[in-house]
């Protein structure tokens, strides 16, 4: 396998790293000759000398030959360029870095689809997401977005008086946009089908449309829902992305940051969240805005140490749980000993993220989904694969759900009434255990 990756910053070298532990043959980018000694020194890799947006060093390195393409340098405009050209030119697939959040709103312009880039990345918005999931709250969190945005993964702790509980799928009557793709009860994970009942404390995981999706929350949420009190320290990307995601009735989010400009940019971006200025690392500050109330403190700041410091602040003035953004890998055996309860890695999300696209055959991307047991995957469909043979409803697939159907310039939510073609791509649930014979319906028989 071939890899280019656009840029060699901290980001570019760590990718570099992980996919040559992974044997992928890597080729590294950059317009700073001493950055790329720098890289060569530490890794087996190649490297070329020149600009992500210039169609000759990009040749340089193998792009028209390249499995995967990641477009990581430190400019949006830069990746989406870089992205879009080794696309034209020949890679498989491509992966832009966006640190702009308006890059991936295709509510207002689908940036993705235009510049013919299969994934845009942000990794603020995945570790935040990562965060999300250490909160041990009632409620949906988004997981990801798969089918170039068009379609939202959610899972969801079904609350003990939520109407949901004791009604069969069918019951539920889910619009046609959404899908329940796991089920995780006391016998352990299941696709469902229309006869199964949810009971209080599943976990369900939904994929569909965001609007749809939207619609049905309630379905799973205690009527009367208790709130959880979160501040985060820190009101960078990170920070916001965690604050957008819980900017909800459920939660009384509160930002502390120590720059007055990037404060008021907060506060006009969330709605429901409160922004204090203020320096967490100073107990007096963290004392006024209440720490000692609060059920969660998350420190999302830029330095290890003044999240390692804040957050032993925090629990010592009687926060419940601290999370923590901690990057650097020789602290993590410390954490636990000084009170921190979940430390996330942006570097291992990375990882984890770029494992998952480290694939060969009609696999495009992948994500654990449900705690690990079960993945989503995006997989192209081969010609003369099981799955075309029939509509979906009669092939009777049972070692995956089919949930979503990307088809040239549109994204669908799969319908029993569906066909897939050649080159479509599924978007498909798989538990674990039972990967190779999902794989199986999508992939060219073997002929001996």
């Amino acid at each position: 396998m071939h890899a280019v990756i656009l840029g060699a910053g901290t980001v570019g070298r760590s990718i570099a790293e992980i996919l040559v532990q992974h044997d992928v043959d890597v080729c590294v980018v950059d317009e700073q000759r001493e950055v790329l000694n720098q890289v060569e020194e530490q890794l087996d890799v190649q490297t070329v000398l020149g600009s992500a947006c210039e169609a000759i060093p990009l040749f340089q390195a193998g792009v028209q030959n390249a499995d995967l393409c990641l477009a990581v340098t430190s400019r949006d405009e830069v990746n989406l360029v870089g992205g879009s050209l080794s696309k034209v030119m020949g890679a498989k697939r491509t992966v832009a870095r966006v640190f702009n959040p308006a890059y991936r709103d295709i509510s207002t312009f689908d940036y993705q689809r235009h510049f013919g880039i299969d994934r845009l990345l942000s990794l603020e918005k995945l570790t935040a997401l990562e965060l999300a999931k250490g909160l041990s709250a009632p409620g949906l969190f988004a997981v990801e977005n798969f089918a170039r945005g068009g379609v939202q993964v959610l899972e969801a702790s079904v609350a003990k008086r939520s109407k949901a509980v004791g009604q069969t799928i069918r019951e539920l009557r889910l619009p046609p946009t959404v899908r329940i793709g796991l089920l995780v009860g006391e016998h352990g994970p299941c696709v469902p089908n229309a006869e199964q009942a949810v009971r209080a404390g599943d976990r369900v995981t939904l994929i569909g449309k965001q609007e749809a999706l939207d619609d049905i929350k309630s379905l799973f949420e205690p009527r009367t829902q208790p709130t959880m009190s979160v501040i985060i320290a820190g009101g960078g990307e990170i920070g916001f992305h965690l604050a957008k995601l819980l900017d909800s009735k459920r939660y009384r989010v509160v930002i502390l940051e120590s720059d007055p400009k990037r404060c008021k940019h907060l506060s006009v971006r969330l709605e429901f969240a409160t922004v204090l200025t203020g320096d967490a690392t100073i107990r007096s500050e963290l004392e006024e805005a209440r720490v000692s109330s609060t059920d969660v403190f998350v420190a999302a700041m830029g330095r290890d140490e003044d999240n390692i410091v804040c957050g032993v602040e925090a629990k010592e003035l009687g926060a419940k749980r601290i999370l923590s953004i901690v990057r650097r890998p020789d602290y993590a055996n410390v954490l636990e000993r000084i009170g921190i309860d979940i430390a996330v890695s942006p570097r291992e999300v990375m990882a984890a993220e770029i494992i998952g696209m480290v694939l060969t055959g009609p696999i495009n991307r992948k994500s654990e989904i449900a705690g690990g047991a079960a993945e989503v995957w995006e997989v192209q469909v081969e010609e003369g694969a099981p799955c075309l043979d029939a509509k979906l409803k009669e092939l009777k697939i049972k070692d995956c759900l089919i949930a979503a159907i990307v088809r040239e310039n549109f994204v669908e939510v799969a319908k029993g009434d569906d066909q897939l073609r050649p080159e479509d791509t599924a978007v498909i649930i798989v538990q674990r255990g039972f990967e190779e014979a999902a794989l199986a319906w999508f992939t060219t028989p073997v002929t001996s």
